[in-house]
């Protein structure tokens, strides 16, 4: 089981967290500008890379508050979980992401 560490709770178990998706996806700047193809890309296709990966998480069991977390798809090491607008973590070979 993870443990993860909710930005304003502390570090918790997994199972009080909702997984969100990938973080850091920006909606389209004119929604109805947008075609069919352009929202299936936005709505469904995401990064999926072997390495780290910033995730958005809920603490749906404490506070409620959406937060990032970067965390390696392989070996599931978090980075750190961030505030949104905070700035990312830096991994553990010192490399910055996003």
């Amino acid at each position: 089981m993870l443990q993860i560490d909710c930005p304003w709770c502390g570090r918790r178990d997994q199972t009080e967290f909702s997984y969100g998706g990938e973080a850091h996806v920006a909606r389209p700047a004119d929604p109805l500008a947008q075609s069919d193809a352009d929202w299936g890309r936005y709505l469904f296709f995401r990064a999926n890379p072997k390495g780290f990966h910033h995730e958005r998480w809920m603490h749906v069991q404490g506070c409620r508050r959406w937060f990032n977390l970067m965390r390696h798809t392989v070996s599931n090491e978090i980075a750190g979980a961030y505030r949104p607008g905070e700035q990312a973590p830096r991994t553990s070979d010192g490399d910055r992401e996003r």
